[in-house]
Order: C-alpha cells, then sequence, then structure tokens
C-alpha cells in the first residue's frame, strides 16, 4: 500500500517537472522563432525585434527596429494575456503588423513556448 506521504512526493515531483517538460517544448517551437527573432540581452535585432525583456514592454517599442504602424501605434503591453492573444493569430490581435507567422493553434505548444519565453527573456 502506498503511503500518502510517497502520494504526496511524487505529485510534488510532477509539479516540479511540469515547467521543465513544458519549456522544452517551447524551446523547440522556439526553433521557428528563432530565424526572425533573437533572446539574448543586447544581441541585435534581425528580420524580428530581439525578445529579451518583452514581457512589461510596449508593442512596437524596442529602440532600433522598424516596426510596422500598426505595432507602433498599438496600445499593447506584452504580458501573460496579451502575448498569447497575438501569437495565436498575430493579424487578427494586430491587424497590419509585418509578422509573416500564421499563429499557433495548438495550446500545448502555445503554453510551452510562453514559459520557455519567460525563462530565456529575463
Amino acid at each position: 500500500m502506498i503511503r500518502v506521504g510517497s502520494l504526496l512526493s511524487l505529485f510534488c515531483l510532477a509539479l516540479a517537472a511540469a515547467p521543465a517538460a513544458a519549456a522544452m517544448v517551447g524551446a523547440s517551437v522556439f526553433d521557428r522563432c528563432k530565424v526572425c527573432h533573437t533572446v539574448a540581452a543586447g544581441a541585435p535585432s534581425t528580420v524580428g525585434p530581439n525578445l529579451h525583456g518583452v514581457f512589461g514592454r510596449k508593442a512596437g517599442s524596442l529602440a532600433g527596429f522598424a516596426y510596422s504602424p500598426a505595432m507602433k501605434h498599438s496600445s499593447i503591453v506584452w504580458n501573460d494575456d496579451t502575448l498569447p492573444k497575438f501569437l495565436r493569430d498575430p493579424q487578427k490581435f494586430i491587424p497590419g503588423n509585418r509578422m509573416g507567422f500564421p499563429g499557433i493553434s495548438d495550446e500545448r505548444q502555445l503554453a510551452g513556448l510562453l514559459t520557455y519565453l519567460k525563462q530565456v527573456t529575463q
């Protein structure tokens, strides 16, 4: 018979492993993004803006990157609510933006990408 303490330990291990597993999924998803985006502090923007510090940043505000007027004039601040909406369907969330990406419809992949981005862009 399994003891309650053992079950609790297994549950805690599973909870601790979940973010790591999500980040692994997210790293794999980010392979598609890194063609255009960098995440390292101080790295140059390429086709897309550098994403370091993206959480809490106003959309279209990273100095030195040529954003679309739609992105520059949006009042969006990237956070846990806005970033998933944008990544699901960039053109629907900010019509007229220049990001040539169709979006992520798979919720597991999206959650993994957000977990990964939170880790690597802080």
